[in-house]
């Protein structure tokens, strides 16, 4: 995986064709990019964003934005509970407090 300016792409080996190639992840809009090195798709995916908005910025349109920072949840009302109860004794707000303990288990999948 790779970031830039907030935009994520995920990278692949195409082992016939001696190829990485990538495409951006969360959008709607279809973005993609390919090399030969590991720095070349850097490159390449970062250009592939550059252009992304400027072809955006051409057209007059808003570039799709990767993360709105809404993010829908369901859950069992048992659940529910649990996480109310658990937010009050930390003296936070259920938003508040999914956010801290749901940022901590992020962190914690992406870094092993």
């Amino acid at each position: 995986m790779m970031t830039y300016k907030s935009y994520t792409a995920h990278v692949e080996v195409d082992l016939e064709a001696e190829i990485l190639f990538g495409r951006v992840l969360d959008i709607n809009d279809v973005v993609t990019f390919k090399a030969k090195t590991i720095e070349q798709a850097r490159q390449e995916f970062q250009n592939s964003i550059d252009d992304y908005l400027e072809f955006c910025k051409e057209l007059g349109q808003e570039p799709d934005k990767p993360f709105s920072g809404k993010l829908p949840f369901r859950t069992t009302p048992e659940n529910h509970r649990k996480i109310f109860i658990a937010a009050k004794k930390a003296g936070k707000s259920i938003n508040n407090w999914m956010d801290e303990v749901l940022s901590r288990a992020a962190d914690r999948a992406i870094n092993t």
